[in-house]
């Protein structure tokens, strides 16, 4: 940390050394290594369980000629693993050697299945090494094996059922010695790519050439950035920030991202939101194709084709939010209808059957659902040949597992996998009105228990008043970056301030930006998003307020501002 002179720059740096107690990171150490441009924490690849037996089963099938495919999955973790993977391996084979596969998400679903191992079979593919997905699938790797293909699994998710018969390279793996749990699908083969530098004796720029891709599927998969995340990211982000892979920076171009300026939020909010599009609408080799385009194209053709395909990325994520504005909007008016369309007058839990909601988007709005109404919400929609089906997307808050709740409902499920948080699952239709009522019942026993449950709660990280607010501080917290899953935002609480200067924004008027006033006249800029009707009638009073929320610094024409991102306005009683 920068040693500073002034009372007010001491102050900040007081603020910082606390935030990061609070997060326990105390040691002069663990301070310096967080808070270091250059982080120096990672681990040796070979410290993964099979990662020895798997790097030579990869080198061993490459030096002999055989043909590699890649089988990855249609998300970001799952986009960025396979571009990572083709990378690094295009040093040690011939062109043609390897290939990828995504599977469909609407037509096959997440992971391996037979089908598609058939097919790459009779495609002259000795070998599947799969990333981001497989651990699990058990069946399917016993019939790749019957086949004669040989096959690598590299994951990153629990192990909940039997273990694939095969060379897994999982951290959660049982009895995978590897210190950090939480690297992403990328994250995992990012380290397999390490080992086969090593083994290969392969230049280091092959590993420095794909940190790019391994930041983005860490931040896109919600990954902790911590530890040996924070490593990845951040120097994944200088190197996006120098625009030297063409595709994604001609996709940065397009979305108005200036190279020195991308952040992990603005990985977050807008490069994964992009590439998750194109496996939403259609076919996420699209952006595969983006990303492994490197250098700068050699033709007029070439450039016209890389364009057209960040053109595309863009359309079908302008598509993915229509489709999604227009399901919520639609998931709203029916349980107005119902009579439920509040807060205040929701149903404990939220269970909407949407008839033709995009299979791609389900859990977008079962989580736009979740926040609105700050409940559990599944979002059902026919599913399967006659739809005879349903498929369920469910979202859930803070304290419910959605995991636990469905766990119980188990026999009515034909498939069920998810976590506290997220879960999926296929269903007759017959069963919906069982589970519906099952699901009410026991989040009724859960608010008994916990009155509170459905109460939002911040965890605020420090109260500060409006004269505290300056570039210094807003520059102190950046310091604190990447933030995301594990490491968020510090969360502020604005005390001793009025709302004024009011105006609506957005199409619908659904978001305001406002200044907060302290009673010294010091005013600080404010944004709220989405919930402008929900504290709009009470700002004409200029009561006393708390805001909480973060403190962003934005660049504007060349010029440092302050921003203040709301999360909830507190009024006092009048």
């Amino acid at each position: 940390m920068t040693e500073y002179k002034t009372a007010a720059d001491k102050a900040a740096q007081e603020i910082i050394l606390r935030l990061l107690k609070k997060r326990g990171i105390e040691s002069r150490e663990d301070v310096t290594e967080f808070l270091s441009p250059s982080p120096r924490r990672t681990y040796d690849p070979f410290l993964l369980k099979n990662m020895e037996e798997g790097v030579n089963l990869i080198l061993e099938t490459a030096v002999s000629g055989q043909k590699i495919c890649i089988y990855g999955d249609y998300d970001a973790d799952g986009i960025t693993s396979t571009t990572l993977m083709l990378s690094v391996l295009s040093h040690i084979t011939d062109p043609g050697q390897v290939d990828y596969y995504i599977p469909s998400r609407f037509e096959e679903g997440y992971g391996l299945n037979k089908e598609a191992i058939r097919q790459i079979y009779e495609r002259g593919f000795e070998m599947i090494l799969t990333v981001d997905c497989g651990s699990v699938s058990a069946e399917e790797v016993k019939y790749a094996r019957q086949l004669g293909m040989k096959i690598l699994v590299t994951d990153h998710h629990n192990v909940t059922d039997t273990i694939a018969d095969c060379l897994v390279i999982n951290p959660k793996q049982p009895g995978c010695p590897y210190p950090f749990k939480h690297l992403a699908g990328c994250g995992v083969a990012f380290k397999v790519a390490q080992a086969i530098r090593q083994r290969a004796d392969l230049p280091k720029s092959v590993i420095n050439e794909v940190l790019d891709l391994a930041a983005i599927g860490t931040v896109g998969d919600i990954m902790p950035l911590i530890d040996e995340n924070r490593t990845i990211v951040k120097y994944g982000l200088r190197m996006i920030n120098r625009g030297t892979r063409e595709g994604l920076a001609r996709l940065l171009d397009a979305v108005s991202l200036k190279p020195g300026q991308i952040t992990s939020e603005s990985l977050s909010y807008i490069i994964v939101p992009h590439l998750n599009a194109s496996g939403r609408i259609e076919d996420a080799s699209k952006a595969v194709e983006l990303l492994r385009c490197a250098a700068a194209p050699k033709t007029a053709r070439e450039a016209e084709t890389l364009d057209d395909r960040v053109a595309l990325l863009v359309n079908q994520n302008l598509q993915r939010k229509k489709l999604q504005q227009e399901t919520f909007r639609n998931c709203v008016e029916q349980l107005m209808e119902e009579g439920c369309g509040t807060e205040h007058t929701v149903k404990d839990f939220v269970l909407i059957r949407s008839e033709n909601a995009h299979e791609g988007i389900a859990g977008i709005v079962a989580g736009k659902l979740k926040e609105t109404y700050y409940r559990p919400a599944i979002l059902v929609t026919p599913s399967g040949e006659g739809k005879k089906y349903l498929k369920g997307t469910g979202r859930s808050i803070p304290g419910v597992s959605l995991y636990s709740l469905l766990k119980q409902n188990e026999r009515y499920f034909e498939k069920f996998g998810g976590h506290a948080s997220a879960c999926g699952f296929l269903m007759k239709e017959e069963y919906l009105p069982e589970l519906t009522a099952n699901l009410l019942q026991s989040m009724k026993q859960i608010r008994k228990e916990h009155p509170d449950i459905f109460r939002r709660t911040y965890d605020v990280d420090l109260a500060v008043r409006a004269e505290d607010i300056t570039l210094r501080l807003a520059k102190e917290l950046e310091l604190l970056a990447p933030f995301g899953n594990g490491n968020p935002r510090p969360l502020l609480l604005l005390t001793g301030v009025t709302v004024e200067d009011v105006r609506r924004m957005g199409d619908q008027g659904q978001h305001m930006r406002f200044s907060a006033r302290s009673l010294k006249g010091c005013r600080v800029p404010c944004v709220l998003f989405n919930n402008a009707d929900r504290y709009i009638a009470q700002t004409g009073a200029h009561r006393p307020a708390r805001i909480i929320g973060t403190l962003e610094l934005q660049m504007w024409q060349g010029q440092e501002r302050l921003q203040f991102l709301a999360e909830e306005i507190q009024f006092d009683e009048a």
